[in-house]
């Protein structure tokens, strides 16, 4: 992992100073649990990613939204249907969390360790 991109996305954790920061480090923390070997880098003007033998997913913020989008996700099982963002593409698969919104741990770090799976076929 680049210390350079895991300072980057602490500051950008810190600097969102709000539910997006705290679900971002949730997230983040999700990705690292499902796979301590991932690694992280600092992508597209603030971008956090994560990637294991390929890219894995991106942590993207917005105003109202948080989005983890699998560069592979159309290729991936998703038995409890988090996917709810870009769902007509052929390749990738998003999820969208609004303020509030309900994350299932497990369904997700599930998805991680597909997205692994998949890489390494």
């Amino acid at each position: 992992m680049s210390e350079e991109a895991a300072k980057r996305i602490d500051e950008r954790i810190a600097e969102l100073g709000d539910w997006r920061g705290d679900l971002l480090a949730r997230i983040r923390g999700l990705v690292k649990d499902a796979d301590p070997e991932v690694e992280e880098e600092w992508k597209w003007r603030g971008v956090p990613t994560w990637y294991h033998d390929g890219m894995l997913c991106t942590g993207e913020t917005y105003k109202k939204v948080v989005k983890v989008t699998f560069a592979k996700g159309a290729s991936l099982d998703d038995p409890t249907n988090m996917f709810n963002s870009s769902l007509d593409g052929n390749v990738r698969r998003a999820i969208d969390w609004s303020e509030g919104d309900a994350l299932d741990e497990d369904a997700f770090k599930d998805l991680v360790r597909a997205a692994i799976a998949l890489n390494q076929q």
